[in-house]
């Protein structure tokens, strides 16, 4: 799948400067925070079905923070959108970061009131008195943490967690990076020169064996693991100051009880993988 190309293709450097960027020196400055201001939009929501303290509930909690003000009012405008969309789904993206939030709470609980014709029902098959139908309380717990915010790229996590009947409930991380520059999420398209996959997924498989004390990348696979050949890149990564973090969500490589797994990627090992562009020579001035 993948034919690896170096950073520098076509491109005559002195080999002094190839070893600084082989080592992530090309630039050791630690970089300037993105002047941007931010503010938390929260609502905390529980209702019991038929208004009844005794009955089954629901709880929503939302932390929301987002960009305020930014000098480019344009950019700040796109990147707001890129918050609520990648927080509440993008049927939400038209709407302000406070809309959005009590938009979302609204039509949560209204969600959840659905479920009160059949609570009903289940009530007059036990003779009037409430069955033990655990399964009717659900909850759902949501924040989001500025990661990065320097060199015009910032990167953030959106952690989500809810549970609506069963043994457990689910969990999910995602991360985004934006360049400020454009206002635009960054992708692996960004970053990666052309076949970078099969390289990277190398790179991916064995910093989890290194994390796990696995010493054959196989042997993942006897800890909870799926096939190994199933671990790629999967686009949900974040960019700090040594370099890239990939992280899985349950079930995505490995099995519930392994849970989210983060995988760093320091920047010395991505460098003959990058792209040669003005996104990653601003790379080269935070890594060091």
């Amino acid at each position: 799948m993948l034919h690896m190309r170096t950073l520098m293709r076509n491109t005559f450097i002195p080999a002094a400067c190839l070893i600084l960027l082989a080592g992530c020196l090309a630039n050791t400055k630690t970089g300037v925070e993105n002047n941007i201001r931010f503010a938390v939009a929260e609502s905390e929501k529980t209702y019991y079905l038929l208004n009844n303290p005794e009955n089954p509930n629901c709880n929503l909690q939302i932390a929301f923070t987002y960009p305020q003000d930014y000098d480019d009012k344009e950019v700040l405008k796109k990147i707001q959108t890129l918050f609520v969309s990648s927080y509440f789904g993008e049927a939400y993206e038209t709407y302000s970061p406070q809309e959005a939030v009590e938009r979302y709470a609204k039509e949560y609980l209204d969600v959840y009131k659905e479920l009160e014709s059949d609570f009903k029902e289940e009530i007059a098959e036990h003779d009037g008195k409430q069955p033990p139908l655990t399964w009717f309380s659900c909850y759902e717990t949501s924040s989001n943490k500025i990661i990065f915010n320097k060199d015009g790229l910032l990167g953030y996590s959106i952690t989500f967690e809810n549970y609506t009947g069963g043994a457990h409930g689910s969990h999910a991380l995602s991360n985004h990076v934006i360049d400020l520059k454009t206002g635009q999420f960054i992708t692996e398209a960004d970053l990666f020169a052309e076949g970078f996959e099969d390289e990277l997924s190398r790179l991916l498989v064995s910093a989890i064996a290194a994390q796990n004390g696995v010493e054959d990348p196989k042997g993942l696979e006897d800890i909870g693991f799926f096939s190994i050949e199933e671990i790629y890149p999967n686009g949900n990564f974040l960019i700090d100051e040594k370099g890239i973090i990939y992280s899985f969500n349950e079930y995505e490589i490995a099995a519930y009880v392994v849970g989210t797994v983060n995988v760093p990627i320091s920047c010395d090992k991505l460098t003959g993988l990058l792209r040669n562009n003005s996104l990653t020579e601003t790379l080269q001035t935070i890594w060091k």
